[in-house]
């Protein structure tokens, strides 16, 4: 069984902005761009490369957005809507 908050999709919307759909239905567009632009640790640096932002994808074990390079958002996070999110229309 997953938890409420685990993410089912996420799409990139152009620039450091994503549309994350949850197990319980919720939709949220988070702009991670605040974020990224202060200082980050070494595995969020790559992030800062659109392209590279671009290749978000959800690892269905962990249930959360993950990268190439390992980084990952905690889905409880996420799904809180602390990281500039709002509910998607």
């Amino acid at each position: 069984m997953s938890a409420p908050y685990d993410v089912r999709s996420a799409e990139h919307l152009g620039g450091y902005r994503l549309r994350v759909s949850f197990a319980d239905g919720t939709v949220r567009v988070i702009d991670l761009e605040a974020m990224l632009s202060g200082t980050v640790g070494p595995v969020f640096e790559p992030l800062r490369e659109v392209a590279f932002f671009a290749l978000a994808n959800v690892d269905s074990e962990t249930g959360t957005v993950v990268w190439p390079n390992g980084a990952d958002l905690a889905p409880d996070v996420l799904h809180a809507g602390t990281l500039d999110a709002v509910p998607a229309a």
